[in-house]
């Protein structure tokens, strides 16, 4: 499986995968999950959001457990946040009848659609829509970088955007959501434990803030008379990153465009997104709260005007105990930690009872081509998905 899925989307050059929301990339992706649910004589369906589903035995009789995860990625991403979640759900299955086990309840392996938000800006597109966390107007409304809208992109590809919507009905049918994960940090790398289980997710959203200044020629407008967005811009993300650093929490500016966009032309506007989580709520407002006053102190002296629009947002996702605390009894003792990225999982935890899975990563890099997990940890890691799989759905 790993080696099919291998190819699909990498870019040659970098070594990293661009497999974006409603692209080629995504489209041989999706053939892959139907390819593998064929294989084992599951029935693939696709709902009105776009997130597959791959089942073995009734879905409609409920109290389903489900597994999986994604398989688009960020721009250059590693080859295993969100398609290790994937493949070892299609290989629990497989350990699970090796094992002679039999369901009791509905089993299902998931892929859900554009969790990174790379093509049109917002996290866990696919889950969000399910879960009513995000409107279909204003999910069709979502532009990439080119001006292609969400809707024209999936229609394009053969999806319905104007079925886009929440689907209660489904998830009602979830007994149980657990998404194996490799882990993007390093908590697990210098301890014994190949696999951890999540406790929680920190609160996290992105923004985006567009600094408007004064286009000009670079070699003829003197330094007192420019206003010049690309400082603001730069004193911000320094600002960004004092506040983080005193509150203990994290903000990251990974993305910017730029207006007019000449080497040799003062901006007319930068648009930037700001990215940051927190171990708790309060936290997190308060220091988006000074980003967004360090940004607009620095324009006013700069005849730069800030405006600040909040594109996304999570809240703190504290896993369900029961459910954690039950698989972790499973796991003989694997470590129990928290983390700063989002999932579906994350999404999906006001609906349905969920759980995740992290299998260690020894380089603690993720969201880049450095993304590694060894062969015997995601092997372990598959033994332990069975193992719950077979604790909460074989008995």
């Amino acid at each position: 499986m790993w080696r099919d899925l291998a190819a699909i989307g990498r870019d040659a050059g970098t070594g990293g995968y661009r497999r974006y929301a409603w692209t080629p990339a995504d489209t041989d992706c999706r053939a892959w999950f139907r390819d593998q649910a064929r294989a084992r004589g599951l029935v693939c369906e696709t709902d009105r959001n776009g997130n597959q589903w791959a089942w073995r035995g009734d879905p409609a009789a409920g109290d389903a457990v489900v597994t999986g995860s994604h398989l688009d990625s960020v721009p250059d991403g590693g080859a295993f946040d969100g398609p290790l979640g994937v493949v070892s759900a299609f290989a629990a299955l497989d350990e699970l009848r090796a094992r002679g086990v039999e369901p009791t309840r509905p089993l299902a392996v998931v892929n859900f659609g554009d969790e990174e938000g790379a093509r049109f800006g917002v996290a866990c597109t696919g889950s969000r829509l399910s879960a009513g966390k995000l409107t279909p107007e204003a999910a069709r409304r979502l532009r990439d970088a080119d001006g292609v809208s969400l809707a024209h992109a999936m229609e394009h590809a053969g999806q319905d955007p104007e079925a886009l919507g929440p689907d209660p009905a489904r998830l009602s049918r979830v007994g149980a959501f657990v998404e194996l994960h490799v882990e993007q940090g390093r908590a697990l790398a210098d301890t014994p434990h190949p696999v951890g289980v999540a406790s929680a997710i920190w609160p996290h959203g992105r923004w985006r803030f567009d600094f408007h200044g004064e286009a000009n020629h670079a070699g003829t407008t003197r330094l007192a008379d420019r206003h010049d967005p690309m400082l603001t811009y730069a004193r911000t993300v320094l600002a960004a990153r004092t506040e983080a650093a005193a509150a203990g929490a994290l903000a990251t500016f990974g993305k910017i465009a730029v207006d007019p966009g000449g080497v040799n032309a003062i901006a007319s506007r930068v648009r930037a997104w700001l990215d940051s989580r927190a171990p708790d709520e309060k936290t997190l407002d308060a220091l988006v709260g000074a980003v967004r006053d360090a940004a607009a102190e620095h324009g006013r002296g700069e005849g730069v005007r800030v405006e600040v629009a909040r594109e996304s947002f999570t809240p703190v996702v504290d896993f369900a105990h029961d459910l954690r605390d039950r698989i972790a009894a499973r796991l003989d003792g694997a470590p129990v930690l928290p983390t700063g990225a989002g999932h579906d999982a994350g999404i999906l935890a006001d609906a349905v009872p969920t759980a995740m899975l992290f299998v260690r990563n020894p380089t603690g890099v993720s969201h880049s081509p450095a993304e590694r997990a060894t062969e015997d940890d995601c092997l372990a890691g598959v033994g332990a998905l069975a193992d719950v799989l077979e604790d909460l759905a074989c008995r």
